[in-house]
């Protein structure tokens, strides 16, 4: 059947066209009928059902594009009989409805014209002596087109008031398609909203993981999900939990799998078929027993573009996932990761309060072991000094008596700083008492102290030891120095004596062997002891205090007594380090003979 244009086809007037005055009315009427309705669905049906009632047309149809580049499809039908089924979708370029579309005019048929394709068939059974299709445009753009037939011709003025009637049918599709498009847009806000809600009203990690995966399930409408936090430290991705298995801690390496591919890269993943796609791994499936049709994976970023986390969603409930899920979860990923930085921050705040609980009782265990005062022996005045840079840390003092005129001082530095430090300094502490009540010689003590040093950690630590045993009776000094800074002895009007003999560092190798020294001590002399917390302390300029200003300050206080030679070093070391950086445990012990 050959197309034609409305002025090929024209006729004649007739009584039953309509009045200017009645085709204004008709409009207004028309107008306020449709407004009434919301929904651009039901503004098609009522506008096919009236153009039925109305103006005696057997039969209205109303085609739309669903998306943007698709067919034609039927969104309203009014009358009989009703139009063939290969109408129900039309392709834009080779129909009637399709040029109409494309040429954005109507177009009319001819029965006439003798045509062979289905519609004109359709017109030649039904004895319809007018067919028009009429393009819906609003603002430049198609929204579809209505097609119209008639037992007769409608005549100029009913055509006319038909192409008013589209137009305005054209502009209130199109109204309410702004209209959705808002409800649409203040209803994703409302969500994102409670959402964000919903997110914030928590702060532990495992309920917020939940809370967010609840609202991605429930605004993707998906089965299943999990989400996976990157671990900086460790180069991996974990989750916590995974909706629809037990809970438990899955890591894997980053950059690994898709969401570690994701977590990675940065990259939006979505899989409409999971098994035709070479990046999923079906073992999960295998051993769970679930299938996995799509999936769709994203990065959640912080503020400043940082992925933290990557979020992985199983099973669309209908289709696959849409570029709508993706934009509406990127739009809350930043929530998200808000969210998740403050759990966090508030887990490690709390992790925090923990350890220095844990390291406030330990510093008192430590407390404990060392003694808390120095000891009254005749014939000596014995002051300490004890500053630890650290709540518990790996300096060890010790004054043990062996009887009733003999006095062992020990000193010792645990390498390294902190709680490991801190527990080899205990044990030194627990074995040294212990092997005192058996062994008698200090060359015993030293070899089987290094012998169970090192069998407890192995040479991953090691100390310096110093223990000097005084002999009241005989005013004598017996030592062993294993590695420690040498302890002074300033005499007056002679020079100092520095204590070495003994060997290397105590638990460093298993069959380490001690020479020991001995010095007679006379009124006057005062023995100084000390860690590398005194020496080694840095001025701004990270030049060390050293021995030498070490034995200068005692030198200059060596009339007074040890507690005051103690406070004056005590107080030069910190004038002199008071621009400095470094900071370490310092423990000092002065020993004056009288």
């Amino acid at each position: 059947m050959a197309q034609t244009t409305r002025r090929q086809a024209a006729k004649p007037k007739t009584k039953s066209e309509i009045s200017f005055r009645g085709l204004a009315q008709e409009v207004d009427e028309l107008g306020g009928e449709l407004i009434s309705h919301a929904d651009s669905r039901q503004i098609m049906n009522a506008m096919a059902s009236r153009l039925v009632a109305r103006h005696g047309i057997a039969a209205t149809g109303i085609w739309t594009f669903k998306d943007e580049g698709s067919d034609l499809e039927l969104a309203a039908l009014a009358g009989k009989p009703s139009f063939p089924a290969s109408m129900l979708k039309a392709r834009p370029s080779g129909t009637l409805l399709g040029k109409a579309v494309r040429l954005k005019k109507p177009q009319f048929l001819s029965p006439k014209s003798g045509g062979k394709d289905e519609l004109s068939r359709w017109v030649v059974k039904n004895k319809f002596d007018f067919l028009g299709a009429f393009p819906l445009i609003s603002d430049s753009r198609t929204m579809g087109a209505m097609l119209v037939a008639c037992a007769k011709d409608p005549g100029e003025s009913l055509l006319a008031l038909l192409q008013v009637q589209v137009k305005l049918l054209a502009i209130l599709l199109r109204n309410a398609e702004l209209i959705a498009s808002t409800q649409h847009t203040l209803q994703k806000l409302s969500i994102l909203v409670e959402s964000s809600k919903a997110m914030a009203s928590t702060l532990d990690l495992s309920e917020l993981l939940a809370r967010i995966l609840d609202v991605a399930k429930s605004q993707a409408e998906c089965e299943r999900g999990s989400l996976f936090l990157v671990d900086e430290k460790s180069s991996e991705i974990w989750s916590l939990i995974a909706q629809g298995l037990e809970k438990q801690e899955i890591r894997l390496p980053l950059g690994k799998g898709i969401a570690g591919h994701v977590a990675k890269t940065g990259e939006i993943v979505n899989i409409p078929d999971a098994y035709a796609d070479p990046r999923f791994n079906p073992d999960v499936d295998k051993r769970t027993g679930y299938h996995t049709r799509n999936i769709l994976c994203l990065p959640i970023r912080n503020k400043a573009g940082k992925i933290v986390a990557s979020l992985q969603l199983l099973n669309k409930k209908k289709g696959s996932f849409t570029d709508e899920d993706t934009d509406f979860l990127l739009t809350l990923s930043g929530h998200m990761a808000l969210a998740l930085e403050n759990a966090q921050l508030h887990q490690q705040l709390i992790d925090k309060e923990r350890m220095e609980k844990e390291l406030a009782l330990a510093r008192g265990i430590q407390r404990s072991l060392l003694p808390e005062s120095t000891p009254s022996v005749e014939g000596f005045d014995i002051a300490l000094l004890n500053e630890p840079c650290y709540a518990v840390g790996g300096d060890y003092y010790d004054f043990l008596s062996l009887g009733p005129r003999t006095l062992l001082v020990v000193i010792a530095d645990v390498e390294g700083k902190g709680v490991s430090s801190a527990l080899v300094m205990s044990n030194l502490q627990a074995t040294l008492r212990a092997l005192v009540l058996h062994l008698h010689s200090l060359n015993e003590i030293a070899e089987a102290l290094n012998r169970m040093i090192y069998n407890h950690t192995r040479a991953e630590k090691y100390m310096s030891l110093f223990m000097g045993l005084i002999d009241t009776k005989r005013q004598a000094l017996h030592y062993i120095n294993c590695g420690h800074i040498p302890p002074v002895i300033v005499r007056p009007s002679s020079e100092p004596i520095s204590l070495t003999e003994g060997g290397m560092v105590v638990g460093l190798f298993e069959s380490a062997t001690y020479e020991r020294g001995q010095v007679k001590l006379q009124s006057g002399d005062v023995m100084v002891l000390c860690t590398d917390g005194i020496t080694e302390s840095m001025d701004a300029h990270h030049d060390e205090y050293g021995f030498e200003r070490l034995i200068k300050k005692v030198s200059e206080t060596a009339s007074a007594s040890a507690a005051e030679i103690v406070q004056a070093v005590s107080s030069d070391v910190a004038r002199y380090s008071r621009q400095g950086t470094h900071v370490d445990d310092k423990v000092m012990i002065a020993i004056k003979a009288m």
